[in-house]
This record gives C-alpha cells, structure tokens and sequence, in this order.
C-alpha cells in the first residue's frame, strides 16, 4: 500500500538549499501546502516542479519549519526505521571511539546522526538526553527504549536515563521544560544525579542533574589528551576549567603545577572533587574572571606560566553576535599571548558554529600581530568522531582547537 503525506512545496531558493545535502526548510521558503497535518508529524516535500526532495519534521512554532529524516520516497518511518538509524549510530560509536571510550560517548549528535535536535550523551551506566525538536518529542519513548535495548545486547550496562529537558529552546518549538529521570523497562529512576566516568585514564564525577548543558563536555576528549606532552615539567594555566578536564590532564601529564581558573564557585567545586577523586596533588584552583585576572598578570608582571589554555564557552550563540564574540576572543588571546615567554606555549579553542575556522584564524593572526609575537602551530583539531561532522551541515562543525608555541 502506498504511503500517503501531506505535501509541502518550496522555493527554487529552499529546492538548492536541499538539494545540498542541508536539511532545513525554513518557514518562508514554504510556497504551498496540500493536506493537513498536526505538528510534529512527518510530510513529503516537493519543489515546485513537483520533484520529490526529502521527508521530514514540520512544526510551524519553529523558524526551521521542517526538519528532513529521510529522502528516500519509499521510508515509511515505523519503527523498523528508527530502529535502523539507532544501529547505525551504535555501531558507527564503536567502531571510531573503540571499547574503552564507547562507555563516555555521544550517542546519538542529532543532525549528523538524521534524529534532528536529539542529542544522547552515555556516562558508563547512565543515557543523559536532550530533545529540541517536536517531530523526535513525538517518538521519544520508542527511541529512548530502543537504544537501551540495543546497548544492552552488546553486553553494556545502562541503569538510568535522565532528561535535560530544561532549555529554553523547547520553548520556541511548543514544548515545555522539565528534567527528570526517564520512566522505562528495567530502567532505574532514583539515583542520586552523580556517576563516574573514566576518560584519558582520569576519573570523573559527572552531575548530570545539575551540571551544564547534559553534565560534562564530552567534545574535548582527545584534544585534552593532545596537551599532555606539552604540559609535561611546565606551569599551566588552565582559563575557564569548569570540571577541571584540561586542567587534571596537564597534571596527570606531570605538569610542575597547574593553575585552573574559573569564575564560578560550583565549577571549581567540581573541579577539586575530581583532582581529588585522581589523587592529584599539583593542582590548585583560583576562583576569578578570566579577563581581569590576564590583565592583572599583566600589570604587575606577576606571570611565570609557560602553557595557557583558553578553554571559553561560546562567546556567540547567534549570527548577529560574531563581531562583538571576535573582539572577546581576540582579547583573551592577545592577553595570553602577551604573558608567555618566547617559547611558551598557547592551547587556544571556540565552541560556536558562527566562529568558522577562518574567521577565528583571523583572529588568531590579528591578536598575534597585535602583541608583537610568532605562531608556531603544533596542532589544529576539532571535536572527537562521536560529534561527526556531515560536510553539507556546516551547523555540525563548530569546534576549533589549536596548540602553539610563542615565537
């Protein structure tokens, strides 16, 4: 039996943007619409020659009017399909993450992974998920049920699943917010909120109740791991150390002492709770702001680290804020680049999508000039393979890191 959709039909201008691998249509690309539909519910999209282009999420409370699943005419997106995808997502982690990295791990990277807004972050025995989109709300409960399912035969185990649902975001696509442990078979709902992880051989204690975004940043993994040689017999500085990631990979590198700076309290509270939980003892934790502690370094020539690490968070969440997020990074980075010696040492990293690569080496070369100083670039990376980055999604690619040294 053929399947039937409602059909909504777009500009020649959405048909290209499609047509590019993207997929989003956006609400003033929508031209026509036959048949009726709920929000959340899968449709067919055409072009205006009626050329089929893809199926996917409509909602009218977002700007991103449909979110494309498939394009594949023939999908009937039962469960057999979502089952699918889940596979793939699996097996994809496995293989590039490996047995030991596979228990600390994104799951499921939304888009790049085609369950448009979902993301699913694994901490050993607890599933933290977030969704920011209507069509996946609608079969969450499937997803959810199914992907434990499927961790569990290949022998893992899962004993929660927590939602992150407390974004405002939620909001704008007609969903409200909560958070809360996820009622499912076998699953349990009283745990204390904390689990510990293991990654690059250090332990963590993972809030995944009250810490940001779903718990911990999973992204950095392997750029923390790439400053351990360099860190080796230096003095660290570690700006904006949140849980303490950089900072604990530098000491257990055998840094002579590491510095980790942050200006929230909760923040340092954690990180001291997992320099504690690793035994480490050559670190130590200065709760201030960033900016005016570079500055005060400056002044009073009171600077003798030999390796800064400039870990911010997103300085620009939106197009309109790039040129105001330039002159941040670009402020942070002269004041580093300022302190170090010649022959030191600068890991530098932006989390924002609207910072491309370019413009942030832009920056890099202009703070660089500024400050009357070399780069020297050891390396340039971006965030681990469980967040993939799909070329035609430049949403996808959003974290830059670079390490130099000063000359």
């Amino acid at each position: 039996m053929a399947r039937s959709f409602t059909k909504v039909f777009i500009t020649a201008k959405g048909e290209k943007h499609l047509k590019t691998g993207h997929p989003w249509v956006f609400g003033e690309e929508i031209t026509e619409v036959r048949g009726e539909y709920v929000n959340g519910d899968v449709v067919d999209v055409y072009s205006k020659k009626e050329r089929y282009l893809g199926s996917g999420y409509i909602n009218d409370n977002s700007k991103i009017r449909v979110r494309i699943i498939s394009r594949n005419a023939n999908d009937k997106f039962d469960d057999a399909f979502y089952e699918r995808r889940l596979r793939y997502a699996v097996d994809y982690r496995r293989t590039v993450m490996g047995e030991t990295d596979f228990k600390c791990c994104r799951l499921i990277f939304g888009e790049a992974d085609t369950f448009p807004g979902l993301t699913v972050d694994r901490f050993n025995n607890v599933l933290v998920i977030q969704v920011l989109s209507l069509g996946v709300e609608r079969v969450k409960s499937f997803i959810v049920n199914k992907l434990v399912e499927i961790l569990r035969e290949h022998g893992e185990v899962i004993d929660a699943v927590y939602e992150r649902n407390d974004v405002a975001i939620r909001e704008r696509e007609g969903m409200e917010q909560y958070k809360g442990f996820f009622v499912g078979e076998g699953l349990k709902t009283d745990l204390s909120g904390v689990t510990e992880i293991v990654e690059n051989g250090i332990k963590y204690a993972v809030d995944y109740v009250n810490g940001q975004k779903t718990g911990f940043f999973l992204d950095q993994k392997y750029n923390r791991l790439a400053i351990h040689k360099i860190a080796q017999g230096r003095k660290v500085l570690d700006c904006f150390t949140h849980t303490g990631a950089f900072a604990l990979n530098a000491a257990k590198a055998g840094a002579k002492l590491v510095t980790a700076v942050d200006i929230s309290e909760g923040a340092l509270s954690s990180a001291k709770r997992n320099a504690e939980l690793n035994d480490l003892k050559n670190v130590e934790f200065k709760c201030a702001n960033v900016f005016d502690l570079l500055t005060e370094m400056k002044e009073t020539k009171s600077c003798d680290y030999d390796f800064i690490i400039l870990d911010p968070p997103a300085f620009t969440k939106s197009s309109s804020t790039v040129k105001r997020a330039y002159r941040g990074y670009k402020e942070i980075n002269l004041k580093a680049m300022k302190l170090l010696p010649r022959g030191g040492y600068l890991a530098t990293c932006s989390c924002s999508h609207f910072m491309p690569d370019e413009l942030f080496q832009k920056m890099l070369c202009d703070a660089a000039s500024d400050a009357g100083v070399s780069l020297r670039q050891i390396e340039c990376r971006q965030q681990s393979a469980d967040h993939p980055i799909l070329w035609n999604v430049p949403e996808t690619d959003y974290l830059k890191f670079y390490i130099f040294q000063v000359v």
